[in-house]
């Protein structure tokens, strides 16, 4: 299929921006709703958790095969058959009527948002050449930064004034708009043949991942030494491990591993995983501290969040057409990352008595640091891969990535639950401002960490996406609004 309509990097663009808007808000707008979903269900604390346990795990357990369903039935019709299964279980949950059909359907969810992501990712990557990278990650950070900032906010109202519900069913008619335009204009891409399927690296990669997904979620609320927490979090590593092994023998792997030869790509990934454990984390811990610590409402936490989107937006259109191609991704991601330890330490002086507005405006600048490294480290990353690679290597992105951002939830929930503890209500650990104090300036600690990795890339290898973008005639920007791209 192709479409004379509009431009392929266009359509692109827009479906993708869709299903991340509603992938990643997700990771913040459900936990407001987890105390009255456990109100109504009857449910207690732990059994509320399922509902995000359940989902990070089928996330986990469907990313490693993105790359290889991509190539197997056409990354188009893989990336709009996981946003339909995305909003369809959004649906099913806002109608589930008891806690086990909302886990079942968040699983179906889980499964949904855990393919859609990374062959998006390649899609995007595949439409745009090198030397507009850049401007793809410029387009990619929009909705994975404003989603996170505002889900509180849209979580709060409706879980205040209309029903918790709407959490689930705010997805359904972004994800119906994503897919009908995916359908009307989307075309297939050229992509690799995909080989045999490889079960043995499914299995110890899914099952892995999954495993350590549960244990890391699990052990923050029941205790890092109860016996199942151990029994996941070893048992995953062990079949980890042995995926490495398997993985790194196969003439045809499921992951192929051997793409962290690649010096860019290794450098971005540790990058782009200790952010995540900083930023996700980060995000986790300022909405109970505003709310349990300050004692704000659920509106007016997120209202105060909100501004770090604000700063990543404005920002990140600055630092893609002006900044990046002169200055190259390394000094950028590092002085992102330094602003964001900065912020965090500036926050751990918070109390009571400050200002909210000058907690907007603080959380404004780290908005800055935020796009400063995610963008950067999402164009460099890919430079050296090579197009037969992108779609493996995006499938590993997104599962550090998502692991990034469950360790760091994990981290800041253990970190509160061993200072000053306070108790938990719906599964989140409530604690007193020293404790939220430590945790920030823990934050502080992995965003330092993220940028003397960042030292270690080096502009010279993602040359070939420091390219300033040209200025566009009428007659330009005509001709590509009906090019044909397939």
């Amino acid at each position: 299929m192709s479409s004379r309509v509009i431009s392929q990097k266009a359509a692109v663009s827009v479906v993708y921006a869709g299903a991340m808007f509603i992938a990643v808000m997700d990771l913040t707008i459900v936990n407001v709703a987890l105390a009255t979903i456990g109100r109504d269900f009857h449910a207690s604390a732990a059994g509320v958790a399922e509902t995000v346990i359940g989902y990070q795990v089928a996330v986990a357990l469907s990313i490693p095969a993105a790359a290889w369903l991509g190539d197997r039935l056409g990354p188009r019709q893989v990336l709009l058959g996981s946003i339909a299964i995305f909003t369809a279980a959004s649906a099913l949950c806002g109608l589930a009527g008891s806690l086990n059909e909302l886990v079942a359907f968040r699983v179906l969810q889980g499964i949904g948002g855990g393919l859609m992501t990374p062959v998006g990712l390649t899609m995007l990557f595949r439409a745009f050449p090198q030397s507009e990278r850049i401007r793809a990650s410029s387009i990619l950070i929009i909705p994975t930064a404003l989603a996170p900032a505002i889900g509180p906010i849209i979580g709060g109202l409706f879980v205040t004034d209309v029903s918790w519900r709407w959490v689930f069913y705010v997805n359904v008619p972004i994800g119906v708009f994503a897919f009908v335009f995916g359908v009307l204009f989307l075309a297939d891409q050229d992509h690799p043949v995909a080989g045999r399927f490889d079960i043995a690296g499914f299995v110890t990669s899914s099952l892995g991942l999954g495993l350590l997904m549960y244990g890391v979620s699990v052990g923050p609320n029941t205790g890092w030494t109860h016996g199942p927490v151990v029994a996941s979090i070893v048992a995953g590593a062990l079949l980890l491990t042995a995926m490495v092994v398997i993985e790194l023998r196969a003439k045809a792997p499921l992951l192929d591993l051997r793409v962290y030869a690649d010096r860019l790509f290794r450098s971005a990934s540790i990058v782009l995983t200790l952010t995540s454990v900083a930023f996700y984390g980060l995000l986790y811990l300022l909405s109970l501290f505003f709310q349990n610590g300050l004692h704000f409402s659920a509106l007016e936490a997120g209202s105060t969040i909100c501004p770090e989107a604000v700063g990543v937006i404005i920002s990140s259109q600055v630092i893609s057409r002006r900044i990046y191609p002169a200055v190259g991704p390394r000094r950028i991601m590092v002085a992102g990352l330094l602003l964001i330890a900065g912020v965090a330490v500036v926050l751990s002086f918070a109390g009571t008595g400050s200002s909210v507005w000058l907690l907007r405006l603080i959380l404004f600048v780290m908005g800055f640091g935020v796009a400063a490294v995610f963008m950067p480290s999402q164009a460099a990353g890919f430079a050296t891969v090579g197009a037969q690679r992108t779609g493996v290597a995006s499938t590993i992105f997104n599962a550090q990535r998502q692991v990034g951002g469950a360790v760091g939830v994990a981290l800041l929930t253990a970190v509160l639950s061993a200072l000053h503890p306070e108790g938990t209500a719906a599964g989140q650990a409530q604690a007193g401002i020293p404790a939220f104090h430590t945790g920030l300036l823990v934050c502080a600690g992995v965003a330092v960490a993220a940028a003397l990795a960042a030292l270690t890339v080096r502009d010279a290898d993602a040359a070939a996406t420091m390219v300033r973008p040209r200025r566009q005639s009428p007659a330009d920007v005509a001709a590509e609004a009906v090019s044909t791209d397939s």
